[in-house]
C-alpha cells in the first residue's frame, strides 16, 4: 500500500532549503515498518499571477506502508515536519492520501495546475477522501500540495529527486544500465530508432540522475550517443545553480 505525502510553498527567497529538499528530509522520518518508495518533484505553472520563490514546484513523498490506516500517522508526521522547518513568510500546505483514495477530479486538478491558475477553493473542493491543510501565511500551499498528490496518482508527470534506499546523488556520473535496473529504474530509449539499452551499456547522467514518473514507474529517458553509450535527458538548470539554496 502506497501513501502519498504532498508538500508545497514551504520556503521564501533566501531560505536554507526549498520544498524538494524539505520533502527529502521528511523521507528520513519514515517509520521502521514502512519504507521510502520515492520523492517526486512537480513543476507547476510559472506565471506573473502566481507567487513563488524560484521555480513554483511542489513535491510528493511516496511511502510503502502496511495498510491505509497509516495515513493518519503520516498526517501527524507531516504537520510536525512543517512546524519544524517553518519559514516566516511562507504559506505551506500539506496533502496526505492513500493510493486508492485519490479521485479522478484530483488527478485532473493536478494536471491543470501545471498549466492553469488554480485557487484554494478549487483545491478544497476536489480534496475528497484525502487530508488537505494549510500551515501558515495565506495557506496557498494547499494548491500545490493537492496537485502533487493528484499528479502522483496520475502517474505521468514529475521527476524523482529520491528513489528507494539508495540516494540518487550517490550514483556515479557514468553508470551501467544494469546498476540502474537493479535500483528499480527503467532505462527508456527515446532516440529515433528506439533501440533497447543492454545491461552492460553505460549511461552518462551528467551528475544529474533524475528518473521521470511515467506509467507510475521510475523511467530514465535517454538517447544513444555511441556504441554501448547513452546519455540521459536533461540536466541541472543554470538558474538552479545560481540560487542560494538547493531547491531539490
Amino acid at each position: 500500500m502506497k501513501i502519498f505525502v504532498g508538500f508545497d510553498d514551504t520556503d521564501v527567497l533566501g531560505s536554507p532549503i526549498g520544498t524538494g529538499k524539505l520533502a527529502r528530509y521528511f523521507a528520513k522520518k519514515v517509520p521502521a515498518d514502512c519504507s521510502l518508495w520515492g520523492v517526486v518533484r512537480y513543476q507547476l505553472l510559472v506565471a506573473d499571477e502566481v507567487p513563488y520563490t524560484s521555480h513554483n514546484s511542489s513535491a510528493c513523498v511516496i511511502i510503502e506502508a502496511p495498510e491505509a490506516s497509516y495515513t493518519e500517522k503520516f498526517v501527524e508526521l507531516g504537520v510536525q515536519h512543517l512546524a519544524e522547518y517553518y519559514c516566516e513568510g511562507s504559506d505551506p500546505g500539506l496533502c496526505v492520501a492513500a493510493e486508492g483514495a485519490v479521485s479522478q477530479e484530483q488527478i485532473v486538478f493536478g494536471q491543470e495546475c501545471t498549466a492553469r491558475l488554480k485557487t484554494q477553493d478549487e483545491a478544497m473542493r476536489i480534496a475528497k477522501g484525502v487530508h488537505l491543510s494549510g500551515h501558515g501565511g495565506t495557506n496557498d500551499g494547499i494548491i500545490g500540495a493537492a496537485a502533487a498528490i493528484g499528479l502522483t496518482a496520475g502517474g505521468w508527470c514529475g521527476r524523482f529527486i529520491e528513489l528507494g534506499s539508495r540516494k540518487l546523488r550517490d550514483f556515479p556520473s557514468r553508470v551501467q544500465v544494469k546498476e540502474l535496473q537493479d535500483a528499480g529504474i527503467i532505462p527508456l530509449s527515446i532516440d529515433r530508432n528506439a533501440t533497447v539499452p543492454m545491461p552492460e551499456d553505460f549511461v552518462e547522467t551528467k551528475d544529474w540522475l533524475r528518473p521521470r514518473l511515467w506509467s507510475g514507474r521510475p523511467m530514465l529517458p535517454m538517447e544513444l550517443r555511441g556504441e554501448g553509450l547513452w546519455e540521459s535527458l536533461g540536466g541541472k538548470s543554470k538558474k538552479a545553480k545560481n540560487i542560494d539554496y538547493d531547491e531539490e
